[in-house]
């Protein structure tokens, strides 16, 4: 696995950014810049990057390309084809962005965000963008979300199904899926279905945990690793056993102390791991 966060850390130069990244035994990064920055800029970013050849796992859109208010929609459209021409550019594992949502907030839970006209629009959207790039490098690819299509592995076939491109793929956020007690407390059989379903095509994985509380009627909170219920451990074993450089990035944490302690943590699960594979070998 190539472990990143989704924190640039505090840096003040892209040589720096790229050293701290390597000096924290870190091997996958999110790209900081985007497609509307300096083009110097970013090509110094790049360099930094390759010069301690750290894997580019993700190029982040975030942007919400279902806006119900056209005007903003074609905005976001033309800022996700801009990001994934980037992505494409520069050999990023992948392009991500959520399918979007139809109402004022970005990533926001809405009725119509499961109504057969949003699907339709989504996958027509989808299409748009990468017809509108063609990438070779890269692949575009739709975060697993839990308050919008799709809603678990089997509605992701679906997806890739209907869009029908060669270079849309699946990026995977297993936590973001845990919206029911049942795959909740049985995680580690969720994660083998989403993996056995969908692994193959998982370009980048997001790294975090997710606790359930104890109030009616349910709540599911995100939180940081090792305070919650999911299998993290597990969940990397099944993952690089598809790919081996599977990125895994770290995100949501507030500080770059949080993020530290994080990288400490999923630090200790790998040596685990090894440990492990080296008695049975």
């Amino acid at each position: 696995m190539k472990l990143g966060v989704s924190s640039p850390l505090q840096h003040e130069s892209p040589a720096q950014w790229a050293r701290r990244h390597k000096e924290l035994g870190l091997e996958a990064i999110n790209f900081s810049p985007n497609c509307e920055d300096n083009p110097a800029l970013v090509e110094e970013y790049v360099r930094a990057a390759r010069a301690q050849q750290l894997t580019i796992a993700e190029v982040g859109i975030w942007r919400n390309t279902l806006d119900p208010d056209e005007d903003a929609r074609r905005k976001a459209v033309r800022f996700a084809v801009g990001q994934l021409e980037l992505a494409d550019r520069i050999g990023a594992r992948c392009c991500v962005n959520i399918i979007g949502a139809r109402g004022r907030r970005w990533d926001g839970a809405y009725k119509d965000n499961y109504s057969r006209e949003t699907w339709d629009l989504g996958v027509k959207t989808i299409r748009e963008i990468i017809d509108a790039v063609q990438p070779r490098n890269t692949y575009f690819t739709i975060e697993s979300m839990p308050w919008m299509v799709p809603m678990g592995p089997d509605e992701y076939l679906h997806l890739l199904e209907a869009v029908d491109r060669d270079r849309f793929a699946v990026h995977m956020d297993v936590f973001n899926w845990m919206t029911t007690p049942k795959r909740y407390f049985y995680n580690e059989d969720f994660i083998e279905e989403c993996f056995e379903k969908l692994g193959k095509l998982v370009k980048s994985c997001h790294l975090k945990d997710v606790r359930m509380e104890e109030d009616y009627t349910l709540f599911f909170r995100e939180t940081y690793m090792g305070n919650g219920a999911v299998n993290i451990r597990h969940l990397i074993e099944t993952a690089t056993s598809y790919d081996k450089d599977m990125p895994f990035i770290i995100e949501h944490l507030n500080t770059d102390e949080e993020y530290l302690d994080s990288i400490r943590y999923v630090k200790e699960l790998i040596n685990q791991i090894y440990f492990k594979k080296g008695r049975q070998d």
